[in-house]
């Protein structure tokens, strides 16, 4: 279980977020503030995993706020203003929401920090992937048959206009869904999309060459866009010996 608490001086950004925590089981608020003082008081004196902060506030800003608590808890910032957001990472916050936020990018903030910066769990039955599934059900051209895919099973999805193509051990199946679906559905940790017709599963690359990002059990390079390359290269960083 990971504890959470919100910090933010407008009630109805809090009642969103707070909405949202509901909806995942994995989540435990702790708290909710409106005053950012009260914030760090608690920090003061309990643990607390994960915190969803606002940037500006009268009291104390956000930023100023992550400063005065030195990484004591994981940071998600949470604002309506995109101009504040290298200096948040600058401070190493953990994701940076804009709002109004949707849910399906909420949901994937979180998970991301749950998988690939995973919290001691409370519990024998608390792990990082706990409110999470690890597959879908596609419709198929057979009139009433869903095909299950498992996510360890994919290798790579493909655009193909009003379709999607995925690739699963050796098979292609396709679907009616955009990339936009499957990026909001698929974890964030296991799954990059490095052009805007492909998204690859990260555990499945073998080699980079070049613009190319080679896979295990499938024959042709996936075409690394340049648009998705910062990204790429980001999410490769700490993987690459120098």
């Amino acid at each position: 279980m990971t504890t959470c608490i919100i910090v933010d001086d407008e009630q109805h950004a809090i009642d969103v977020l707070e909405h949202y925590i509901k909806r995942i089981p994995s989540l435990q608020l702790l708290a909710s503030f409106t005053n950012p003082l009260q914030a760090l008081e608690l920090l003061n004196s309990q643990k607390v995993d994960l915190l969803f902060l606002d940037i500006q506030m009268p009291e104390i800003s956000g930023l100023d706020f992550i400063r005065a608590i030195q990484g004591r808890s994981k940071v998600i910032l949470t604002t309506a203003y995109s101009e504040f957001v290298t200096d948040g990472f600058e401070l190493e916050v953990e994701d940076y929401l804009l709002k109004p936020i949707p849910f399906p990018r909420f949901l994937k903030a979180v998970q991301r920090i749950q998988q690939t910066q995973p919290i001691q769990p409370t519990s024998e039955s608390s792990t990082p992937d706990a409110g999470f599934d690890d597959y879908f059900f596609v419709k198929t051209e057979l009139k009433g048959k869903m095909l299950r895919i498992n996510f360890k099973d994919i290798d790579y999805i493909e655009s193909m206009k009003n379709y999607v193509a995925i690739h699963h051990n050796g098979l292609k199946t396709l679907a009616l869904l955009t990339m936009k679906d499957l990026e909001e559905r698929l974890p964030a940790t296991r799954f990059l999309r490095i052009h805007r017709s492909f998204i690859i599963a990260v555990d499945k690359i073998t080699a980079i060459e070049g613009n190319t990002v080679l896979l295990r059990n499938v024959q042709e390079g996936i075409l690394l866009g340049e648009t998705y390359r910062p990204a790429f290269l980001e999410k490769m960083r700490g993987k690459i010996l120098q």
